[in-house]
This record gives C-alpha cells, sequence and structure tokens, in this order.
C-alpha cells in the first residue's frame, strides 16, 4: 500500500531564525501539518506518522517540488492534535527554499517530544487549530492547505464537516490521511471528510516503507503548482 510521505512540504528559517520584526513576504504556500496525537495513536501509528513526514524533507523529489514555485519557498507549520482543547504548535512557521532547511525541519519533527497521549479525537478542533494558524502565519500566500493526518473516528466536538466548511469558505483546502493499523473492508474517507481537499489516502502500519514513497509524491502536489495571484 502506498501512502504515508504524502502530505508534507516545510520548512525552516530561511537561515537560522526568523523574529516577529521578520517583514513579510510573499511564499509560494502556507502549508499546515497537523498531526493526530490522540489516545489511539499507538506507539507504531505515532511513529509512522513522525517518520512519514520527517522522511519526506530528505527526498529530492519533494526538494525539487518545494522549490518549483515562483518563488522558490514556502512555508510551513507543524501542529499536533487530540481533543476539543488539545492542540499545540510543535514547530512554529518556517520556511524552506534549499536541500538543507528541509533537513533540518525533518530532524525537527523527530525529535520533538509527543505533544499529547490518552485523549479523545476531535478533527474538527485540529482542523479549526489549522485555520488559526494560517491567520496568524508571519508570511503570505494565495495557496493554503491544511494537511490532516490521523486514526479514528471524530468522536469529540463539532462535526468536521463543520470545520471542514469554514475552511472551504475562506479558500483553504484539507487534505487528509488516515492511518490505520490494517485496512478495513469499509470505505474510510469519512475519517477527514475529504471532499473539502484534494484526496484522502488510506496507510496501514504495516507498509510504512511504500508509504513513505507515496508521501514524496504527493507532497508535490501542493508545494510545485504554481498560482498566478500567489
Amino acid at each position: 500500500m502506498r501512502a504515508l510521505r504524502t502530505f508534507v512540504v516545510a520548512a525552516l528559517m530561511a537561515t537560522t531564525t526568523w523574529t516577529s520584526t521578520h517583514a513579510v513576504e510573499r511564499v509560494d504556500l502556507l502549508l499546515v501539518l497537523a498531526a493526530d496525537v490522540s489516545g489511539s495513536m499507538d506507539k507504531s501509528k505515532f511513529e509512522l506518522q513522525r517518520s512519514g513526514y520527517a522522511a519526506a524533507f530528505s527526498n529530492p523529489r519533494v526538494i525539487e517540488a518545494l522549490r518549483g514555485g515562483p518563488r522558490g519557498r514556502v512555508a510551513a507549520a507543524f501542529i499536533e492534535w487530540s481533543g476539543v482543547l488539545q492542540q499545540k504548535v510543535v514547530i512554529d512557521w518556517t520556511m524552506i527554499n534549499n536541500d538543507e532547511t528541509a533537513r533540518q525541519f525533518g530532524h525537527r519533527i523527530m525529535e520533538a517530544p509527543r505533544a499529547f497521549a490518552r485523549n479523545s479525537t476531535s478533527i474538527s478542533a485540529g482542523i479549526d487549530f489549522g485555520m488559526t494558524q494560517l491567520d496568524r502565519a508571519p508570511y503570505k500566500a494565495h495557496r493554503r492547505v491544511i494537511d490532516v493526518s490521523g486514526d479514528g473516528d471524530n468522536n469529540s466536538g463539532r462535526e468536521p464537516t463543520a470545520a471542514r466548511d469554514v475552511a472551504i469558505a475562506k479558500g483553504i483546502t484539507i487534505n487528509g490521511l488516515v492511518i490505520l493499523t490494517e485496512l478495513p473492508s469499509h470505505s474510510y474517507s469519512s475519517h477527514t471528510n475529504p471532499p473539502g481537499g484534494l484526496q484522502t489516502t488510506i496507510a496501514t502500519t504495516s507498509s510504512a516503507a511504500p508509504m513513505r514513497s507515496s508521501r514524496s509524491r504527493r507532497t508535490s502536489i501542493p508545494s510545485a503548482t504554481p498560482s498566478p495571484r500567489s
């Protein structure tokens, strides 16, 4: 099954760090990576999710895609979410414009401690928190994307469709990646209610290597397509 290194495109600060006095810059894409860390995300799923994101940033095809837009740079934030009141910015807004910044961002993903555990699952709250990060981003871009990855159904907070509809109204694209222990016999697309996004992918913990390969390809979709208005 091909599916995990699919949503990524993130960034490290252009040189080392930026501050609140950093001038607003235009980038090709603003991307929020929203990772589920609810109680159902056991150790194997959590590690698969983290390693898939991190590995993408060292993949030449991903790096080429990130630099393929009109400005040659994108910005992203990595957040983790669980219940209605459990969301955290793990890596704040950063920029990527070369191989080194991409790899450094991947390293930071792997090194960061898990934000939450043993909590409920609120996909809607995760999307809402992602929209908040897009609104506060110190960079500007016409294209804005939230990549939601995780497992399980929404069991707290409002319906995911409500949050999704707000995001769509703001011109935000939502992508969904479902991480499962094994493939279900039925469609699991309702996890992230993907009609507001590009597509939904189902990933299993028994197919880690193929999923990382797939993540690298799909990451290029939101990052490499130029927009004349961006």
